[in-house]
């Protein structure tokens, strides 16, 4: 069983990089979905997985004994959850992306970035960006 959930997080991961390196924006969305499952896969896998008696300690005893434990499995819920939102609402984002700039490729993407002369954008200048000591501001107001 064990050898089972390990070859599926395998190829859960192997598919999510493969979807989350590519070119088209809308299946880096996808990768990053089926990565999350990966994950959620792993965390689920903490807590026992043979086992079918409830999570419930019986009188006396202080150890949950055999039982699976059912905090990964809140975890996982949750996980699933908030990993759906975030897939639902980055799918959205490149919808509309896809929309406005009338491409779906990175590498295209990348070119309708601003040149770095452009003077709506400027570039990064470390000078213009330095914070100023107040004591050294009214030194030079003097």
């Amino acid at each position: 069983m064990i050898w089972l959930l390990a070859l599926t997080v395998f190829v859960c991961i192997t598919a999510g990089v493969y979807l989350a390196l590519s070119r088209d924006v809308f299946r880096c969305v996808l990768g990053l979905g089926v990565l999350g499952a990966a994950a959620n896969l792993v965390l689920f896998a903490a807590g026992r997985l043979g086992s079918a008696r409830p999570a419930i300690v019986p009188l006396g005893e202080q150890v949950l004994g055999e039982a699976g434990n059912a905090l990964p499995q809140a975890l996982v819920l949750t996980a699933i959850v908030i990993g759906f939102a975030l897939i639902c609402f980055a799918l959205v984002l490149v919808l509309r992306l896809i929309q406005v700039a009338a491409t779906d490729d990175a590498e295209q993407l990348r070119h309708a970035e601003p040149l770095p002369d452009d003077p709506v954008k400027p570039p990064y200048t470390p000078a213009a960006l330095e914070p100023v000591h107040p004591s050294m501001a009214q030194g030079e107001r003097s």
